[in-house]
């Protein structure tokens, strides 16, 4: 089918306009803190085929292999043979998915009796019951994190609204009301992706739609080619480490050789560690979005649909049996630490070819904290997600306090847990001073949260990283700064490892802390006005700007 140019610009934004509806339908009608604050969750259009067409620009991780996680559910459940009210399930690690706690929901469009797309959501949920609430970081397989769901069909009538499908996830969670809320909002976000696709079928025909979504895909795969011939060809080498596996303190190393041939890419993890018997594990599918989103980062412009189009010119592999691409059935709730690391090893690796589009070691670790306690009225968990300082880049700072590249989750104001939580009060939450790493452009500012526990009986679960090892400046910069979880309990400070997990008393005073993220370029090379106003703004110190400038001056 020919298409009208006008035609394509008007039904491909469109397209993309119904994806971000949809991201903001599954965040807004979300009932958990994690979902509704920090925004951990995604949504996509796909075709007919379950080719991802247009995404919510939400988290990266989860939007980088929402196509290929569909296709799994599609091997045993052909969408020929789908009827209206179907809707696809999945959050088996080994079976396509990437950890439990991610459930991607897909649901087949009709127009005409006929399927012409899929709208679909995932959401990271509180709780999916296993050995702990909200977390169980010394689970020793996949099994002890929570309920496993393998590719599976249901229907909206029969298995939803009291049918057999909420009923078994509702019995199978600590937390039903916030988890039951947050599965409701993914079937909200999916509902209006149809109706969005349904509208624009009956405005313009099936045809033309399937024939738009097919264009815009060729049009992220073309943009993407173009970035690759950019690059000047070879094979450049890429390395980081984990702090350790969480039971012995040996760093894990990631290993990644990126070989640019032409129009096309790839990347191989071989020489990446082993898999390791704690959660650290990233299941294939989580290493693809990593190294994915690094190359798309990093080459390409923010315009270019993140999209099935843009994922073709990139070849990714890991050996079977590694960190990067497990054998069942090792745990896998941490395996962002490692996407991180992957994230790391490519960027260095990338920096060897195009320097000046290169981000520099960011904090770039997941610290999963949660608090929780078993109530009269049941179990109260609070899960966050935090992030740090990211990388410094040629031309810019790296930004202070966020969430990571590939998480993007956002802030859970202090509001919002007073208002859901009486077990805690947050005591602080502030910048870290000099946590960043200094260089020509600096590495963001990490930050900290304290926590007074206000009743008996609570306990607190984390993972993270970078808590031995801080990350790396690049060209001549310094790195970021570590983080740390202690414990202030009279007058002891307890410090807790970054994979651990303890139990609380009334009293005590918990403090988590993420660091700063690594600087680019020689320090010496900073703009003295932006060290002055570093300084002005509390960001750092007068005596290490002393230093800086000393620096500067010889």
């Amino acid at each position: 089918m020919t298409l009208d140019p006008v035609d394509y610009a008007i039904i491909s934004q469109a397209l993309i306009a119904a994806a971000r509806e949809m991201g903001a339908k599954l965040v807004r009608s979300a009932y958990s803190t994690v979902l509704r604050e920090a925004r951990d969750g995604s949504a996509a259009l796909l075709d007919a085929k379950g080719n991802t067409v247009a995404q919510a620009e939400l988290i990266p991780m989860q939007l980088g292999t929402i196509g290929h996680i569909f296709q799994h559910c599609a091997a045993l459940y052909p969408p020929e043979t789908l009827e209206p009210g179907d809707f696809l399930a999945i959050n088996d690690p080994y079976s396509g998915g990437q950890h439990l706690q991610d459930v991607f929901l897909f649901h087949p469009i009709f127009h005409e009796g006929a399927v012409i797309g899929f709208s679909a959501s995932v959401a990271h949920h509180l709780d999916l019951g296993g050995g702990a609430p909200g977390l169980n970081p010394l689970a020793p397989d996949v099994y002890a994190e929570g309920l496993i769901i393998p590719p599976s069909k249901w229907n909206m009538a029969r298995d939803w609204h009291g049918g057999n499908f909420e009923r078994l996830l509702r019995s199978n969670v600590r937390v039903p009301h916030q988890t039951m809320g947050d599965f409701d909002a993914q079937m909200a976000a999916n509902a209006i992706g149809a109706a969005r696709l349904v509208e624009l079928a009956r405005r313009y025909g099936a045809d033309k739609v399937a024939a738009v979504m097919a264009a815009l895909q060729d049009y992220s795969e073309a943009r993407m080619r173009a970035a690759i011939r950019a690059v000047p060809d070879g094979v450049y080498r890429g390395e980081d480490i984990l702090d350790d596996d969480g039971i012995t303190e040996a760093p894990i190393p990631v290993r990644v050789a990126v070989t640019v041939a032409g129009e096309s890419i790839a990347l191989d993890f071989a020489g990446t560690a082993p898999q390791v018997a704690c959660n650290l594990n990233a299941p294939f599918a989580s290493t693809i979005s990593a190294a994915l989103s690094a190359v798309k980062a990093a080459l390409t412009s923010p315009d270019i649909p993140f999209n099935a189009g843009a994922g073709r010119p990139v070849t990714i592999s890991a050996p079977e049996g590694s960190l990067l691409n497990p054998r069942h059935p090792a745990p896998v709730r941490a395996r962002m630490e490692a996407c991180f690391r992957a994230w790391n090893a490519t960027m260095k690796a990338l920096a060897q070819a195009v320097p000046e589009q290169v981000v520099a070691p960011g904090f770039d670790t997941t610290t999963v904290g949660v608090l929780s306690r078993l109530e009269e009225t049941g179990w109260s968990v609070y899960l966050e997600i935090y992030g740090g300082g990211l990388g410094a880049t040629a031309e810019s700072d790296g930004c202070d306090a966020v969430d990571g590249p590939l998480s993007n989750c956002s802030n859970t104001p202090v509001e919002a847990l007073d208002q859901d939580f009486g077990f805690f009060r947050v005591l602080e939450y502030s910048l870290r001073q000099d946590s960043c790493g200094a260089g020509m452009t600096r590495g963001g500012l990490g930050f900290l949260r304290r926590f007074e526990i206000l009743k008996d009986g609570a306990q607190i679960a984390l993972y993270s990283d970078r808590f031995r090892h801080a990350p790396e400046g690049l060209f001549g910069a310094e790195g970021g700064s570590t983080g740390f979880c202690e414990i202030l309990r009279g007058g002891e400070t307890i410090a807790l490892k970054s994979k651990d997990k303890v139990a609380l008393q009334k009293g005590d005073v918990v403090t988590l802390a993420v660091g700063g993220g690594g600087g680019y370029g020689p320090p010496a090379r900073r703009d003295p006005a932006r060290i002055a106003a570093d300084v002005a703004e509390g960001y750092v110190s007068a005596d290490r700007a002393a230093r800086w400038s000393r620096a500067a001056a010889e």
